[in-house]
């Protein structure tokens, strides 16, 4: 276990935003989580768990101490004739896992393609993109209660998936046990995933029902395309589309799609014809926040040194560098400027999807 006091926090956090930890542990095994329990100060302070900081914005210095997880490692656990299930650790990064599972000729896992981020922040977000989710390729974590040292394993039943949110997205209530941890339970800042498997189904089938990737379909004259062509494509349009983190901070997409009835659809679409906009299995409508922020007149601007990305308005991004960064007020500030702007015109609230600390 290694501890680290006033650590930087400005190479964790994708934003690139100036914060300090007054305690940060690099967990490099499940027995380091243990040593941290098993230390009086270390085991009785607040905790904040820290994976490839892409979903963060800081406003501050972090005075609870910070758990950065580093956990390694990529196997295939089983296979059968109807999956494979792999197995990472937490601290993998995100694509990394994606293209060795590609490597390894375990297709499934392609339309998640170039998100940011690690493994273990994987459930909390429930991360989703080009029509998969994590939960569709989902089979249990292993998780450390941060109360009791105790190691557990949950299914996609008790994450309790919904779209960008798990429960480790949701405060414990009083008195819950973790052990045989009923469906719905919070245990944000109580518990810290440890390790993810993933089912890939067989046999494998593309899921290829987004226009970008179509558009990129018929521009190669394939018909029937490979899970790494797939990955190819998706890392392309990413790339055109988003700027890279090391070269221009930001936290991706900054807010989540909002979903309305379709009721309420039909009353925005009489006044804004060209709304973009997607049906839903349950029958709600998911509106493109970013259409939205854009048709508001925000891409391009800035407040301060946070800006809305020129190319993709749910992109927020860091118009500083190094000593002179962005602060996490001024993204907050633009942010909330944002939402008004929105709900104003749409009546529509957006919520942020990054974690506010």
């Amino acid at each position: 276990m290694v501890v680290e006091k006033n650590a930087p926090l400005q190479p964790w956090n994708t934003f690139g935003i100036a914060a300090r930890a007054q305690t940060l542990v690099r967990v490099r095994s499940v027995s380091d989580l243990l040593t941290v329990l098993a230390d009086a100060q270390l085991a009785q302070a607040p905790k904040f768990v820290l994976g490839g900081g892409s979903n963060i914005i800081l406003t501050g210095d972090v005075k609870p101490v910070v758990l950065k997880m580093e956990i390694k490692g990529l196997r295939l656990v089983e296979e059968t004739a109807k999956a494979w299930i792999v197995e990472a650790g937490a601290g993998e990064v995100w694509n990394d896992c994606v293209a060795w599972t590609l490597a390894q000729g375990f297709p499934g896992l392609e339309n998640l393609a170039l998100i940011p981020g690690t493994v273990g922040a994987s459930p909390v977000q429930n991360i989703g993109a080009y029509g998969v989710e994590l939960q569709d390729r989902f089979e249990t974590l292993d998780a450390l209660d941060l109360l009791t040292g105790q190691t557990f394993t949950l299914d996609a039943a008790q994450c309790g998936f919904g779209y960008r949110d798990s429960v480790f997205k949701h405060a414990p209530a009083g008195g819950q046990e973790v052990g045989d941890l009923p469906r719905g339970m919070g245990l944000a800042g109580r518990a810290v995933i440890t390790h993810v498997r993933f089912r890939l189904p067989k046999p494998w089938k593309p899921v290829l029902g987004y226009l970008d990737l179509e558009r990129r379909r018929v521009e190669a004259g394939v018909e029937n395309p490979s899970a790494q062509q797939i990955y190819d494509w998706i890392c392309d349009i990413r790339r055109a589309k988003l700027p890279d983190p090391a070269v221009v901070g930001n936290a991706g997409s900054f807010f989540k799609n909002p979903t309305v009835s379709p009721d309420q659809c039909a009353d925005i679409i009489a006044r804004e014809p060209k709304i973009v906009h997607y049906p839903m299995p349950d029958g709600s409508i998911k509106l493109a926040a970013g259409w939205l922020i854009d048709a508001c007149g925000w891409k391009g601007k800035s407040i301060g040194k946070a800006g809305v990305y020129e190319k993709q308005a749910l992109v927020l991004v860091n118009r500083g560098h190094g000593a002179d960064s962005v602060t996490g007020g001024e993204v907050m500030t633009l942010a909330k400027a944002i939402q008004t702007s929105v709900y104003e015109r749409f009546g529509i609230r957006l919520e942020p999807e990054p974690v506010v600390v």
